[in-house]
């Protein structure tokens, strides 16, 4: 299967839950999220600020910021992003995605946690995305400050075949409402089965 079209299949199957049949869904993934956040005592986070099909984490940054965490969203420019402090007001911009207003770029030092959305995966565990690459170019340059990427998404959507390219970023562990999948539990239930 092409990538493509596994990503236009997952993203049927993703819009099904558009239209309020998603509030105990994102329940669940948020609360799996502040488990690990909180076990991995993740101080500085990157998130993003959900479109209607993707896992609302908006009660997950309000109890972040309530806890003093710091957090950091992308800043859409040109074809990626840098990093900027979440702040309020948010304005609407390209792609219908919401971004804080005029905000200075973080100087990448340490990320403890990526929380990052996803349409869909397969064997490898990367990342399919809306196919625009922006997280791609974004974790080619900036992955050596990223301690630990968490993929989030409403359906697992998977592919049985590789369908991704080898610069599809990476996920350390997924989590859907169905289940949560560990790269280095997968890797080592390969390597003993």
């Amino acid at each position: 299967m092409q990538k493509s079209l596994f990503r236009n299949e997952s993203l049927a199957r993703l819009n099904l839950y558009q239209n309020g049949r998603y509030h105990a869904k994102d329940h669940k993934v948020i609360k799996s999220l502040y488990k690990i956040i909180k076990n991995k005592n993740a101080k500085t986070l990157l998130l993003y600020l959900p479109l209607k099909i993707e896992v609302n984490i908006k009660p997950l940054i309000k109890t972040l910021r309530q806890e003093g965490r710091t957090l950091f969203v992308p800043f859409m420019e040109g074809e990626s992003f840098r990093l900027v402090k979440y702040r309020l007001p948010l304005k609407r911009k390209k792609f219908g995605i919401k971004e804080p207003k005029k905000s200075n770029q973080y100087r990448m030092k340490k990320i403890d946690l990526a929380i990052v959305p996803m349409v869909g995966t397969d064997r490898s565990l990367r990342r399919v995305g809306f196919g625009k690459g922006m997280y791609d170019r974004f974790f080619a340059k900036e992955k050596a400050h990223i301690k630990k990427v968490l993929f989030v998404a409403r359906r697992l959507c998977f592919a049985d075949s590789i369908v991704t390219d080898h610069y599809d970023v990476v996920g350390d562990t997924i989590i859907t409402p169905e289940k949560i999948i560990n790269r280095k539990k997968r890797y080592h239930e390969r390597a003993r089965g």
